[in-house]
């Protein structure tokens, strides 16, 4: 794979984590969203939909989207779909950081195991 390619995924790869941690601030911010009656779906459409963190994830989510069909038009699906777990472990350290989630040790074996095979996927 050429490192432009890397790049490439990489890029819309890290997108798509910033999506997943913007979407996490923004429900921080809102709360517990349920659909327990109180609110209408549009109250709720336009609570969560205008919601700055909720705006951002969703813009980088169409970033991502863009980075993600140009890094496919250039390697194999079987290829480039193993570098989304890239995302888990970007997530994963960001959320203990900042969000005071817990990194057990079971986690991080996890988190081992899954680099393994990004590396062993990425090389073959």
């Amino acid at each position: 794979m050429k490192l432009s390619t890397f790049a490439l995924i990489l890029c819309g790869v890290l997108l798509n984590a910033a999506a997943q941690l913007s979407l996490k601030a923004g429900t921080r911010v809102l709360g517990f969203i349920g659909f327990d009656g109180r609110h209408s779906p549009v109250e709720l459409a336009l609570s969560v939909g205008t919601q700055p963190w909720i705006m951002a994830g969703m813009a980088c989510y169409v970033v991502s989207l863009v980075l993600w069909i140009a890094a496919l038009s250039r390697v194999d699906v079987m290829v480039a779909y193993p570098m989304l777990s890239i995302g888990y472990v970007v997530n994963a350290f960001i959320a203990w950081q900042f969000m005071g989630e817990a990194l057990t040790p079971h986690r991080l074996i996890g988190i081992g195991v899954i680099m393994v095979g990004v590396i062993i996927l990425s090389r073959g």
